[in-house]
């Protein structure tokens, strides 16, 4: 991909990211119940950013990813455009290392799904292995701040309570998220012969 066109899609996938961070994800009933319950939606639990960070990466390959979640950070370290802020103080966060754990996740998924034709099995593929990524760097910024400078908690949680709230109880909702993803990048790649 031409240096141009990893640009626009890095501003694409910061624009998505940051749009993402406020966006709830949600599903609704089966379209077979909406005649007789009408149309409801339960919401995932979880925002549409990780959909963003993957899909940069999906999209725009490896380096417009990781560029994408550079950028968002940099900017999230100043503006507050990080779920619960942002500036400086945001590195003591718990959730901080799953922000770092974007920019290896969109890189990833970048690389991988352009190493394999774009089919639904392997853009699905890259996007879990993405996912994955974010959840390691996560978990390893909570193992690093517990066990180096000795939190007996993070924030106000315990280690086992900060990693259920930040990995593993997002995991569920995410995942649908990565469906998601997987079914808009490949319906993408297809318009745009790549």
């Amino acid at each position: 991909m031409s240096a141009p066109n990893e640009l626009i899609w890095a501003l694409i996938g910061l624009l998505l990211t940051i749009g993402g961070t406020f966006l709830e994800a949600f599903v609704t009933n089966p379209p077979w119940d909406w005649y007789s319950h009408g149309i409801q939606t339960v919401s995932l639990g979880v925002t549409c950013q990780i959909g963003a960070v993957l899909l940069a990466g999906c999209l725009g390959g490896k380096n417009a990813g990781a560029l994408s979640q550079i950028a968002y950070i940099v900017i999230g370290l100043n503006l507050p455009v990080f779920d619960q802020g942002g500036g400086l103080g945001y590195l003591k966060e718990p959730s901080f290392g799953y922000l770092l754990g974007f920019i290896a996740g969109a890189w990833v998924c970048g690389f991988l799904s352009f190493r394999m034709p774009p089919r639904l099995e392997s853009l699905g593929f890259s996007c879990i292995c993405g996912l994955l990524t974010v959840h390691i760097y996560g978990l390893a910024y909570l193992l690093v701040f517990h066990l180096i400078f000795n939190w007996a908690s993070i924030g106000s949680l315990s280690l086992i309570q900060a990693i259920l709230k930040y990995s593993l109880y997002p995991l569920p909702g995410q995942l649908v998220v990565v469906c998601a993803v997987t079914v808009v990048a490949f319906g993408l790649r297809q318009i745009m012969f790549y």
